[in-house]
């Protein structure tokens, strides 16, 4: 394995392959066309643009023969995660096979041309939203992709092959827009780093956390964080950010806040999946296979006959009090 590891920034990772845990043993990164596209007669992309969003594109090469059932796939998936629909450009026998091909403009084509290295036989699939949905979209289409063009011989990922990567600088906190408040990225004990942290009052969602994961071959092995140990800092994202109440900061977390005033050590640490570990070390998909007695899909383990039913004696006996209930 090569070392050091590779580090990437959550942002990065997101919007280059289209998910904080990539497999970069190939290529199809995502590309951006947004200024290409701000005043193109496509109303679809200079519409979204315009609604401050962004326009996004991979190239599945040479996957322009897929069957109508695999865009279908494509298609569908994409709409799980968003998108109204699915635009994409078949390259074949010299032309570029699409509805939306009408639209563009010779620039525009020429730009996609050179940027995605466009080739006979390619496949140029499209996403159309606020950056990170359209990330996610063509994430996920892009792993889809991987799997068929593996399938057919024309993606080759040696067995032995493994890209370790670090992923950090990942996002503090998010905002939940149900319930009209931010939440923490990692837990709220994980610390911002020091340069952001003057932010946190300011603007949350520009601060980022010392939270790291690692990854290898598009799997999250395991995850960490360097931890808070300032009272004044652990007790502003706690009230101010995290909008706890401070009766309910108390009551809570009171005894961690008193222990940091005597003068706790910056302290962090990682702990990784050891299930995932083996499961790739062993070169299957499940993880179920390398977990010793695992449980069912109901959640009974099969070794101890659990969950079952407990009898009064037994709760008797764990000082657990039997009431009868209530007749109405």
């Amino acid at each position: 394995m090569p070392t050091p590891f590779k580090r990437l920034s959550h942002q990065e990772a997101v919007n280059r392959y289209g998910i904080d845990k990539p497999d970069t043993r190939f290529g199809m990164e995502l590309v951006d066309f947004t200024e290409e596209f701000r005043g193109s007669s496509f109303k679809v992309f200079s519409g979204t643009i315009a609604n401050h969003g962004v326009i996004k594109a991979i190239n599945a090469k040479g996957l322009a023969g897929a069957t109508q059932g695999q865009t279908d796939g494509m298609t569908e998936l994409a709409k799980n995660f968003g998108a109204k629909g699915l635009a994409y450009i078949k390259v074949e026998g010299g032309e570029w096979k699409s509805p939306i091909v009408k639209f563009f403009s010779e620039t525009e084509k020429a730009s996609l041309s050179k940027k995605l290295n466009v080739e006979e036989g390619d496949l140029i699939l499209f996403a159309a939203d606020q950056w990170l949905t359209a990330c996610e979209i063509l994430g996920k289409l892009r792993l889809y992709c991987a799997d068929i063009l593996k399938a057919a011989g024309k993606l080759a990922i040696p067995a032995d092959r493994f890209d370790f990567l670090w992923v950090i600088d990942f996002p503090l906190v998010s905002f939940d827009k149900e319930q009209n408040r931010w939440y923490s990225s990692h837990h709220p004990f994980t610390a911002p780093i020091a340069e952001d942290a003057p932010m946190l009052k300011t603007d949350p969602k520009k601060v980022r956390g010392q939270h790291y994961d690692i990854v290898v071959n598009g799997v999250e092995l395991g995850g960490g964080s360097i931890r808070i140990h300032q009272p004044d800092l652990q007790k502003t994202v706690f009230e101010e950010v995290l909008q706890i109440p401070p009766e309910e900061t108390k009551l809570r977390f009171g005894y961690l806040l008193d222990a940091f005033r005597y003068g706790a050590p910056p302290h962090g640490g990682i702990a990784l999946g050891f299930d995932r570990l083996l499961a790739i070390l062993c070169g299957t998909p499940s993880i179920r296979d390398v977990i010793a007695f695992p449980k069912t899909a109901k959640g009974a383990c099969l070794m101890t006959e659990t969950p079952s039913v407990v009898s009064q004696r037994q709760l008797r006996d764990l000082h657990i009090e039997v009431k009868a209930p209530k007749k109405e």
